[in-house]
């Protein structure tokens, strides 16, 4: 999750950078980070569920790629020990400030080369972070060495086709404020095909794949189009189609 370094006021105290970014990333109805949020929290009920249903109330998660928190934030006030792993300073901050259970262990770290030992967790998630990587493939290999043999692998991303380059790449930066211009590059999507590739090269089964789109007869969607942002009531349901962006989770039956 990319950090926009300019809204940064060397001029005040870090306290306060902090506060302002906080309220900007988990309040603001402008930009790429309004739209993971409010996607995050469609997805949170499912991801929640199975959890539940497969591991358990109190799974030990690593949120991979953890930005500012949407996702490890919640998944702790669900009663979960999450620790959140990103390489930027800024968002892990801004995380922690919004941390409400003042539980999430925030660590600062490569996910190419994760500071952690095998088998250490029992859920590994990666939220919108396989489209702004260069060797995502190498990555879910990391997400599989900390992940114990019976734990779930969830993610989220954007496909790769002429739809989703035209819905997503071009339509985010037509509809959607502040997105920056290359916020998204075609040639980093990827398809449900190769992740269910990379799955079974690291001793992962994949359960489960469901497409995610926005809810077009939904009033936050018409206000996307006319004014160019977006509400928090924003809807977004789960679709048979994947051709635009899709979540799934692969299941870790082997030692890698």
């Amino acid at each position: 999750m990319d950090i926009e370094v300019s809204k940064i006021n060397q001029d005040k105290p870090l306290k306060e950078v902090y506060e302002d970014l906080a309220a900007e990333w988990y309040l603001s109805p402008e930009g790429p980070m309004a739209l993971t949020r409010v996607e995050t929290k469609a997805q949170m009920p499912w991801i929640l569920a199975e959890i539940r249903k497969y591991i358990g109330y109190k799974a030990e998660i690593l949120d991979v790629g953890s930005g500012a928190g949407f996702f490890s934030n919640e998944a702790a006030r669900a009663g979960h020990k999450v620790t959140g792993l990103d390489i930027s300073t800024v968002s892990l901050k801004v995380a922690e400030l919004m941390d409400k259970t003042q539980t999430v262990r925030y660590v600062e770290g490569d996910a190419y080369k994760m500071p952690f030992p095998k088998e250490s967790f029992d859920v590994v998630v990666a939220m919108d972070l396989f489209e702004h990587v260069s060797d995502p493939e190498k990555i879910m290999m990391e997400m599989s060495r900390v992940l114990r043999p019976g734990g779930l692998l969830f993610f989220h991303t954007i496909n790769k086709n002429a739809l989703s380059y035209l819905i997503v790449i071009k339509g985010m930066r037509w509809f959607l404020k502040n997105t920056p211009p290359e916020y998204h590059t075609y040639s980093l999507l990827r398809t449900p095909e190769q992740i269910n590739d990379w799955c079974d090269e690291c001793g992962l089964i994949m359960q489960q794949v469901r497409g995610l789109r926005p809810k077009i007869l939904q009033r936050g969607f018409w206000r996307l189009l006319w004014n160019h942002d977006i509400a928090d009531n924003m809807g977004f349901v789960w679709s048979r189609s994947k051709m635009i962006s899709f979540s799934g989770y692969a299941k870790k039956f082997r030692e890698h």
